[in-house]
This record gives C-alpha cells, sequence and structure tokens, in this order.
C-alpha cells in the first residue's frame, strides 16, 4: 500500500519497506503464538529492518488504536469514538493513554508479528525480481490498492438498513470456510476487519495461509453484501460459491464483538497444516447421498458388525444435544484432541468405511484428512457442508435433536426431539447455559424447575464455590478445574470402554455425565 492515507501514517510513494510494514493493519492480539520483539527476532532481520523497528511499534499502535474505533452514538455526527476494555472513550489522547497502560503486551506481540512478516515478505520479493517473475494478483491485492478497494458501496442504503435489530429473527448469521492457498493472510485479516466493521458485522473470522473460516451475523442486507464481496474477490471466486454460506436467523446480537485474526490454522485441530493438509480429504457426500448411506447404515441387523462407522467429530458437549442415530460421538472436548483419538483407537477403524461428519465440514476436512494418512480405514467420506446443509434438505431425517453453534444462541432446532436431560433430575431438556460459577466456561443443562432449587452449576464442586463469596484472587481465576474435567478422560479409549462393559456392566446413573 503505497498510496498514503491521512490518519493512519502510511508512508510516501518512495519508501518501499516502510510501505510493506504498514499493510498489516488489523492482526490478532489475542494470538499467543506471535513471538515478542526479542534479540533473536533482531537477529532474523537485516540491517535495513531493524532500523525500522521504531516505526513499525509506532505504527502498531496506531492501528491497533484504529481496531477500537466505533462511530459516535449518534448517526448524524461523524465524529469517531473508541471502545475497549467496556470502556467508551470519546477523546483521542484518553484512548492513547489506555492502550499504552494496558495495552503494551499487545503492541509488542503485534510489533514483532508486522517486523517478521516484512522478513518474509522482502525475502519473497527479492527471489521473484531475481528470477523476473510478477504475480498480478498478489500485486493487486499488497501494491497497489488499500483494503478500501475491496469494499462494497453502502452510500445508497441508511444506517438503520445495515444494523441489525435487537430481535435475533431480524438479521442473519453466516457460517463458512474456504481452504485455498493465501500468500498474505494478514492483508486478508486487515481487509476483513474493515469490511466487517463497514457492514456493522460481529462475529469469528480466521485466516491462515490454507484459507479463511468465519462465522459473522448482522442485518439481512450486510450479510447479503459481504457474501456478495467473498463471492467477487478474485482470491476466493474460484473457490467459494453462494451454497459454500449455510445461514441462520439471528444477527450482530450473537456475538459480543468482531473478532478477526491470524493463525497457523482455520480450524485448530493442532497439526501443521503443512503436515497434514486439507489438500487429501476424504470423498465429499452431498446431504442427499449421506443420507442414503446412513439410511443403509441403520438398516442393518447388527450394526456392531457392520464395515461402517458414522462418526461425529465435533466434541462431546455438540454431540449431547444432536447427533445423528447410531453414531460414533467421541467423548472429546476439543477437536485438538481428535488426532490422539484417532491414534488411540486405530483398531477401531482398521478395514471399515468410516461417514464422518461435523457442524459446517470444516472440521472434516482435515480430520478426514488425518484418518486416511493412518491408512487403516477402507474408505474415508465426509458430509458436505456439514449438518447445517443436511437439516436443510432432511429437517426430519436422521438426525435427531438441536444442531450445537458457537455463539450466543448455544443451538439451532430444526426438529423437535430432544436428545439429551437435565443433569440434576434427568428430565429431557437440551438448552444449555453457563456454569454459574464465575470463570468456569463449562455448559451445563439444567431444566427451569432445577435452575428454580438453585441447581445453576456443572458439578458440586462449582456449586459450593459459587455460593462462597469470593476471598482470594485465586477464587477469581478458576477455570474448568472442577469435577466435569476431573472426571472425564482427556482421550476415551473405545475399546477398552466396549470391553470393560461387557465384562461388568454398571447400572445408568441417576444425573447426566455433566452433573453432580
Amino acid at each position: 500500500m503505497k498510496k498514503a492515507r491521512q490518519g493512519s501514517g502510511l508512508a510516501d510513494q518512495g519508501d518501499d519497506l516502510e510501505a510493506c510494514v504498514l499493510r498489516f493493519l488489523d492482526l490478532d492480539l489475542k494470538d499467543t503464538s506471535l513471538i515478542n520483539p526479542n534479540s533473536s527476532l533482531k537477529v532474523e532481520l537485516d540491517v535495513n529492518t531493524k532500523k525500522k523497528y521504531s516505526s513499525a511499534k509506532k505504527k502498531a499502535f496506531a492501528l491497533f488504536v484504529k481496531t477500537k474505533e466505533v462511530p459516535a452514538l449518534s448517526y448524524k455526527c461523524k465524529e469517531i469514538w473508541w471502545k475497549c476494555c467496556q470502556q467508551l472513550f470519546t477523546d483521542q489522547t484518553s484512548i492513547h493513554r489506555h492502550v499504552a497502560t494496558q495495552h503494551a503486551d499487545e503492541i509488542c506481540h503485534q510489533t514483532a508479528s508486522i517486523l517478521k512478516q516484512l522478513a518474509v515478505t522482502l525475502s519473497t520479493s527479492k527471489s521473484l525480481n531475481s528470477a523476473d517473475k510478477r504475480d498480478p494478483l498478489k500485486e493487486y491485492l499488497t501494491g497497489n490498492h488499500e483494503v478500501s478497494t475491496l469494499l462494497p458501496d453502502i452510500s445508497c442504503f441508511s444506517p438503520d438498513e445495515l444494523i441489525s435489530g435487537q430481535g435475533s429473527d431480524e438479521g442473519d448469521v453466516l457460517l463458512y470456510y474456504c481452504y485455498c492457498d493465501l500468500e498474505d493472510p494478514h492483508w486478508i485479516c486487515a481487509w476483513q476487519s474493515a469490511l466487517c466493521q463497514h457492514l456493522h458485522l460481529t462475529g469469528k473470522v480466521r485466516i491462515a495461509t490454507e484459507g479463511i473460516n468465519g462465522t459473522v451475523g448482522g442485518s439481512k442486507l450486510a450479510t447479503r453484501l459481504y457474501v456478495e464481496v467473498m463471492l467477487s474477490c478474485p482470491l476466493f471466486k474460484d473457490y467459494l460459491c453462494k451454497d459454500d454460506f449455510k445461514t441462520s436467523k439471528g444477527g450482530a446480537c450473537c456475538f459480543p464483538e468482531l473478532r478477526v485474526g491470524v493463525f497457523e490454522e482455520i480450524v485448530p485441530m493442532g497439526i501443521s497444516p503443512s503436515k497434514i493438509s486439507y489438500k487429501k480429504p476424504g470423498i465429499h457426500l452431498s446431504p442427499g447421498e449421506f443420507h442414503k448411506e446412513v439410511e443403509k447404515f441403520l438398516s442393518q441387523a447388527n450394526q456392531e458388525q457392520s464395515d461402517t462407522i458414522l462418526l461425529d467429530c465435533r466434541n462431546f458437549y455438540e454431540s449431547k444435544i444432536g447427533h445423528f442415530q447410531g453414531c460414533l460421538a467421541p467423548d472429546i472436548r476439543k477437536f485438538s484432541y481428535f488426532p490422539s483419538y484417532v491414534d488411540k483407537n486405530l483398531e477401531l477403524f482398521k478395514e471399515k468405511r468410516v461417514l464422518m461428519y461435523c457442524t459446517g465440514g470444516i472440521r472434516c476436512e482435515r480430520g478426514s484428512a488425518y484418518l486416511k494418512a493412518k491408512g487403516v480405514c477402507k474408505e474415508v467420506f465426509q458430509l458436505k457442508g456439514g449438518i447445517h446443509k443436511y437439516l436443510e434438505e432432511f429437517p426430519d431425517g436422521f438426525y435427531k435433536g438441536k444442531l450445537f453453534v458457537f455463539d450466543e444462541r448455544y443451538a439451532l432446532s430444526y426438529n423437535s426431539d430432544i436428545v439429551s436431560e437435565c443433569s440434576y433430575c434427568g428430565a429431557p431438556w437440551d438448552q444449555y447455559k453457563l456454569c454459574s460459577t464465575p470463570q468456569c466456561r463449562q455448559l451445563v443443562l439444567t431444566c427451569p424447575a432445577c435452575q428454580g432449587q438453585g441447581f445453576t452449576a456443572c458439578c458440586v464442586t462449582c456449586q459450593d464455590k459459587g455460593s462462597k463469596p469470593a476471598s482470594s484472587p485465586t477464587q477469581n481465576s478458576f477455570k474448568e478445574e472442577c469435577e466435569c474435567t476431573a472426571r472425564r478422560p482427556r482421550i476415551p479409549n473405545e475399546l477398552a470402554q466396549q470391553a470393560q462393559l461387557c465384562r461388568s456392566p454398571e447400572p445408568r446413573p441417576g444425573v447426566g455425565e455433566d452433573g453432580p
């Protein structure tokens, strides 16, 4: 971005190095993988880049402040205010003072990321020049055009049309992903941040060299414009189509904020994309094809002896409130545990046809690639578009219960089936709430009757802790260190559990596994 822009400190046309630094507008400030600007970093950089450290730090500060911009409360007022740490700042001096005193670590992280990416960019640029090669698309995106060139024209719309109302039925939530090679994820990050703010969208967008993964909410107009921009973007138009965007009722109210960041993976499986690539997934089945396969599997007299496994690769709290009939649902808490689960249960998948599914399809892309790489399965299939797309075609099909979603709605309902129960009394119930103990992030299923009796925590430990006033800082930092996680194996062994059940079947407990 060689063209200067007022307010963001963009460089003059003659300073190419400075221009490179300033391309990275909105990095993920919470990404702990970003390195610190210490001596080891400086050793990696050439002399010219070292000279730009001070400038990069100033730009990192300015750009951090810019990501906190919000419109003034009155739409008629053209002033810009800032919102950070749940505080509203109406003048530049106060926001600058706040950032300098409260976010010094984030500024250091962002400066380091800018400098390291700069070093990579310069190295790549030199190698291309020496080979006399040019990439017109990369040149378009990173050299000659600012982020604003890929923002839609909204001048013909009123602010009220773009901003979602308070009701969850007045807007939409988009769920999508796109696996494709991205050479400059930081530029995409800056563009996505600007685009979502431009359209008043909230949500989460993850960007990596392997692609993009997003869940954003806003008004119906804003989400429609977002889809149009994504489909017309030169980087994605050959990979994305309209059907790749799953839509559900919601809006900006479904997310507390907008978070856009650069990561190593667009879905956290915990294995580098260079080792397990999205380019070697299982065979994609349309919802109709997947429905027929599940129907064939369920029609077999002895499913346990079948050569097919219907595998849910989501987390246990997702599959608990909704799943396909006859599925194998691993009792894992994070998708990053999935590879270890496969490794521990390889014998289970030996010579099997695996039908894999997840919420929107993204986890299956690399999950199926990992399972295939083990070389034990007969075949690996995955549901294209995930449960979202399946339920659009088969709301009363073989998927029973609710579809868990990672926003403040917690779940979407497509049918009337309830497959889970209250953790306290055992009554049919499938509406999650956060554990009432501060800082505990466990989800709990507790029906209205039990909530009325004060049963609002995930276990006895949390219930007792929540009833006592916090007396020390350690209580405020309480995180999931309770009975729920303590008694659940991190990586379950399915074969060992089956053998144990065959030897000594135990009576069913009176409460759910997450309850006290």
